[in-house]
């Protein structure tokens, strides 16, 4: 490949390169596109990859640098220099962001945080050594550096370290016409915005005025005759899942965010928001199967570090369950139907109990589930697991009965399914509710004992009520 550009590539040479055009249909970055930014990088073309990498939106950088292979991340990093987009750092997992992030020059890193919004430069200085950190900040401009330094101090996951610093704020003596010019003439007002907010001399939030009631008003009104109060401001400390429901609750598209005293440090908008509610949607799927916070970029190491722990439990759990299976070891000896049928009695409930919990932690997660409604829905969920024992407890009951002619062995796991679906549907529900109010996190904590407590009564009601069975026949 020439420096040019102007090599082999073949008649389908790809030209230009959209938003659209670099997806497959299934969503994934094309093969073709792969290939030909592989040959770039190998073959060093930085005019190609100015021409159609540099350019893509943050989003679509972000993909590209997931879909390559690890070496040809950094040298694509590497060639594009300067044009490299940063911002494309907050699309990737953490892992590839911090590899990266370790291979440039602190200058580079400062330069292009002094470009980005406040939010995204927090994002990529918050995964930092504190040292990185204090030399990145040391090579930005001093307003600058205070409000990152600002975001930092409040603790992770909050609406403080999600807010963008950079707002517009007037005071609500100003007039309309005194606020349009005041817009107009400012180069450091944000790049976008849909509200404007009013403070007094100590920044104390008042209220905010959307910009379309600017537009309709006259020039000679004044700011606080159009402003209306801010009833839902977001504490900097609140989390930023609670901050991400008021969204959702109220139907925001921005909101101030406020200190201790009611000062306004920033405003949450509402891209940050969905990156929030996707990445809480992630993190609670990852928990629900006892994996944290694992990414696909992790290593073999790290992977089997975030899952040993509930694994661990697990191998505990089940040895309880063994051992309650060896406590009818002679009873099993004697109908080897039995052996063969526990596996239908734990699964059914087992998958029963995961149904039941997930359902409640996404209820507790998204407060649809508090004190109030707790007992009408643990009802509910007694009756679900009521009548799906009966109905799968019939069914299996008649297929064990003529797979073993003998309509004993339908009996007894009829009654056995019925009792563990009962336990499952409660498991799965009392459980997470109980460690919600331990102060645990039910979608971590939940599914191994759900599935402890279902294997333990599946296996004992079964080879129970078959030992009593056929002691008393």
């Amino acid at each position: 490949m020439s420096s040019t550009g102007d090599d082999d590539r073949g008649s389908d040479e790809i030209t230009a390169y959209d938003g659209s055009d670099i997806y497959a249909d299934d969503g994934s970055v094309r093969s073709d596109f792969l290939m030909h930014v592989g040959a770039a990088i190998a073959d060093r073309d930085t005019i190609y990859l100015r021409q159609h990498v540099a350019r893509l939106h943050a989003s679509e950088l972000g993909d590209l640098l997931e879909a390559i292979q690890p070496e040809q991340r950094l040298a694509l990093v590497s060639l594009l220099g300067k044009e490299f987009d940063l911002s494309a750092l907050t699309e990737v997992d953490e892992a590839i962001r911090l590899d990266i992030v370790e291979h440039l020059p602190n200058e580079q890193i400062a330069e292009a945080l002094g470009e980005m919004d406040s939010d995204d430069a927090v994002y990529i200085l918050e995964d930092l050594d504190q040292e990185d950190q204090e030399e990145i900040l040391a090579k930005l401009p001093f307003t600058e550096r205070v409000r990152l330094r600002r975001s930092l101090d409040y603790p992770e996951s909050t609406a403080g370290r999600r807010m963008q610093t950079e707002f517009v704020a007037v005071p609500p003596f100003w007039t309309v016409g005194q606020t349009i010019d005041y817009m107009r003439e400012d180069e450091d007002l944000p790049d976008s915005f849909t509200q404007i907010f009013v403070i007094d001399p100590t920044f104390r939030l008042l209220g905010t005025v959307d910009l379309d009631r600017v537009l309709r008003a006259k020039r000679s009104v004044k700011i606080d005759a159009i402003m209306r109060d801010t009833s839902h401001a977001i504490p900097a400390e609140m989390d930023q899942e609670e901050a991400a429901q008021l969204f959702e609750q109220y139907d925001l598209l921005s909101a101030a965010v406020v200190d201790d005293n009611g000062r306004l440090v920033g405003v949450l908008t509402i891209d940050d928001v969905v990156d929030v509610i996707q990445e809480e949607a992630e993190e609670d799927l990852l928990r629900l199967s006892g994996v944290g916070d694992e990414e696909l970029s992790d290593s073999v190491a790290e992977a089997s570090r975030s899952r040993v722990p509930w694994l661990f439990v697990n191998s505990m759990t089940a040895c309880i369950s063994a051992s309650v299976i060896g406590l009818f070891d002679a009873t099993i000896q004697q109908i080897v139907a039995l052996a063969i049928l526990m596996p239908i009695v734990a699964g059914m409930g087992g998958n029963a109990g995961s149904q039941t919990m997930t359902v409640t932690v996404r209820a507790l997660a998204t407060r649809g589930l508090d004190i109030h409604n707790a007992p009408r829905i643990i009802r509910r969920e007694a009756g679900v697991g009521l009548l799906n024992g009966i109905i799968f407890g019939t069914l299996i009951g008649l297929v064990a009965g003529l797979w073993f002619q003998d309509p004993n062995i339908g009996g007894i796991i009829a009654t056995a399914m019925l009792i563990n679906m009962m336990a499952a549907a409660l498991a799965g529900i009392l459980i997470p509710l109980l460690l919600e109010k331990s102060g645990a996190d039910p979608a971590v904590s939940s599914a191994v004992f759900v599935t402890a407590i279902t294997d333990v009564t599946g296996f004992f009601t079964f080879l129970g009520i078959a030992t009593w069975w056929f002691h008393i026949t």
